[in-house]
């Protein structure tokens, strides 16, 4: 990670996200988001948030079916 890469915090990323903080650390505890501890805080990468939202991006013919 290069050290110009912005950190952002749970609630941040929560609101980039528009998710609860709460869907945040489960993302984190999971794997699915790469966060660093810093003391009993977690802070993510901006190039993290990014890559995660465009690994979940939906296209088109990818959808599920039900």
């Amino acid at each position: 990670m290069a050290l110009e890469t912005r950190l952002l915090t749970v609630r941040e990323v929560a609101d980039v996200m528009r998710v609860s903080p709460m869907t945040v650390y489960r993302l984190i505890k999971s794997g699915g988001l790469e966060a660093i501890r810093v003391g009993r805080h977690f802070r993510i990468s901006e190039d993290q948030v990014q890559g995660y939202l465009d690994h979940q991006t939906v296209r088109g013919g990818s959808w599920p079916s039900d």
